[in-house]
């Protein structure tokens, strides 16, 4: 028996599209994560690590949708490989099984060390243009996630035992942020 074939989906925001990144492939599951791929820690992600099963295919639209740093990449696919779970990048037309060719190695940790250095500029950039915005004075820092009724509502939902997991779904925001206004409700907002 065929193992099964299982998308994942990753954007960095929850605006963001996904329909674009797996969108004609044959699939029987897919698991979408609206996180930034810097981390390792995206619960879709480790929902897929625990559903995938030996004979599987994990599809992916491309690599830096799995990983945006070289060692995670390889660490992924290794993980899943040695599972005996293929690894599909359809994007990139390649496939790793464990039996792979030193040419797909290659290709693998070039193409993630070119994702990583992607990365890397895209943040040097941002820091660039921050700073120049600083400068010239129009510069206002990053605006809150949620309202002010939100907060005293996330908060009072926090203090009455609903999970941080919950929260952070609940409002669209990372468990990080919820965790943030939480530390921040001494004092105030």
């Amino acid at each position: 028996m065929a193992g099964q074939r299982i998308g994942y989906v990753r954007v960095s925001t929850v605006e963001q599209n996904t329909v674009r990144q797996l969108d004609g492939t044959e699939l029987d599951r897919v698991f979408t994560d609206h996180i930034s791929g810097a981390t390792r820690n995206r619960p879709a992600l480790d929902d897929l690590r625990r559903y995938v099963r030996e004979g599987d295919t994990v599809v992916v639209h491309s690599m830096d949708r799995l990983a945006r740093n070289l060692d995670d990449l390889r660490a992924l696919v290794r993980e899943f490989t040695e599972a005996g779970i293929a690894v599909e990048f359809v994007r990139e037309h390649m496939t790793f099984t464990g039996k792979d060719s030193p040419m797909q190695q290659l290709m693998l940790s070039l193409l993630g060390a070119v994702a990583e250095f992607e990365r890397a500029l895209i943040r040097e950039r941002q820091r660039e243009g921050i700073e120049l915005a600083k400068k010239r004075g129009v510069y206002r820092g990053r605006r809150p996630s949620l309202t002010t009724d939100q907060v005293a509502e996330l908060r009072a939902q926090a203090a009455g035992g609903v999970p941080k997991t919950h929260l952070a779904k609940q409002y669209g925001i990372h468990r990080d942020t919820v965790y943030r206004y939480l530390a921040n409700s001494a004092g105030g907002s």
